[in-house]
């Protein structure tokens, strides 16, 4: 009877010290990125969710109480924090620590921005945020967007100098809170430190590494989530979509493509195989000419080809697209063949199927399904003379 009594008294002791064990091991346990801020108790706000993204792939979008937004870059793992107007410092400064990354912190509103990235400018103008940037890095003849020309006219938006020579007395006296720049800046790494050390935040556009065509499209719900603008970015990129599907609905063409310009040498300029570009044509129901033309070995979209190699692979393609946004738009056919004679041996010359793009593509990200759809039409014979397309004209 004593030693069944005894061994009632050590086993509730044992249990009682192996809860507390439990209790302080759990209290002592090492937070990470996504349970940091819920731990009982803590003021650190709290993890609410990531953002959904169909396509895109080069970037994360994390929310957390308080209006707090982290954003992850894949190419490089840039972080930045979205800090919202009148945050509590300490709330700041806790949350930064719980996540235990040191990001670049974006200060709302996000105003007077140096926009150096040229393709996202458009994105910009489709939510209506145009008035946040302030200054480019384009004069006002190198645009398409039609609101940001019209920005510039009207005085609300200058010329602040080219990306590699910004102007940054300007920048600095107009309180530039973010300079947007494309990955040409890393040709001038000095630039974005200069900007750097006066105060200026920095965020490198990198949609280009995106494979899908509505990935780049995509990256507008970045900036919505920078300007507070997600319900805007969805129906824009919704919007979009509806126009890839209705092209992915309608069989494959079967159509071969060469797209092309002639630079100032003479020489053809075609994109590289698998290009952004090159998969709006396969999603459009065709096929790009060239199966694998490029390599690795640098980060251009092109290759220069002498007209003898290019016409070798190109000759019996279907269709042709001029690619407009580098010289010009052409008129004629005849234009086109006074740049090169064996253009004029060309299937799709004789047959008539030859396209001229807008020299607005390359600045309008924002529609690139719409661009899907504009191809199939083409390709499918939908087009006619190509009067009811935004993108693409008919050279005859």
């Amino acid at each position: 009877m004593k030693n069944s009594f005894f061994r009632s008294i050590v086993c509730v002791l044992l249990a009682a010290a192996m809860l507390f064990s439990f209790a302080a091991c759990g209290g002592n346990a090492p937070a990470n990125n996504s349970n940091a801020s819920n731990q009982a108790g803590s003021d650190v706000p709290a993890f609410v969710k990531t953002m959904e993204l169909k396509y895109a792939t080069g970037f994360k979008v994390d929310y957390y109480e308080g209006g707090y937004k982290l954003i992850t870059i894949k190419e490089g793992n840039d972080v930045y924090l979205v800090i919202p107007e009148n945050a509590d410092s300490a709330k700041t400064n806790k949350l930064i620590a719980a996540l235990g990354v040191k990001p670049v912190k974006l200060y709302q509103p996000l105003t007077n921005i140096y926009l150096a990235a040229t393709g996202a400018m458009c994105l910009f103008d489709a939510m209506g945020a145009l008035d946040n940037v302030t200054m480019s890095s384009l004069k006002v003849t190198d645009w398409y967007v039609q609101g940001t020309i019209d920005a510039m006219n009207s005085g609300k938006m200058v010329y602040a100098g080219k990306y590699s020579a910004p102007d940054f007395e300007m920048i600095l006296a107009k309180n530039c809170r973010l300079a947007l720049e494309s990955m040409m800046i890393y040709h001038t790494p000095e630039i974005k430190e200069k900007l750097e050390d006066l105060g200026i935040p920095v965020f490198v556009e990198k949609s280009t590494y995106e494979t899908h065509p509505l990935g780049r499209t995509e990256w507008i719900k970045l900036y919505g989530a920078m300007l507070n603008k997600e319900d805007k970015t969805e129906e824009i990129f919704a919007k979009q979509l509806k126009y890839l599907e209705e092209a992915e609905k309608k069989e494959p063409t079967g159509k071969t493509v060469a797209f092309f310009y002639i630079n100032s040498n003479g020489r053809v300029v075609a994109r590289k195989s698998g290009d952004y570009v090159c998969s709006m044509i396969e999603l459009a129901g065709g096929k790009y000419v060239f199966d694998e033309l490029g390599g690795d070995d640098n980060n251009l979209s092109t290759v220069t080809l002498d007209m003898e190699t290019f016409y070798a692979t190109a000759k019996k393609a279907d269709f042709i697209f001029y690619n407009s946004t580098i010289i010009g738009e052409l008129s004629s056919l005849k234009e086109l063949v006074s740049q090169n004679a064996l253009l004029g041996e060309f299937k799709a010359v004789q047959d008539g199927n030859v396209w001229c793009t807008g020299e607005n593509l390359y600045q309008q990200t924002t529609d690139l399904g719409q661009m899907v759809l504009e191809f199939n039409k083409i390709l499918s014979g939908e087009a006619e003379d190509g009067s009811d397309l935004t993108y693409m004209k008919k050279l005859n």
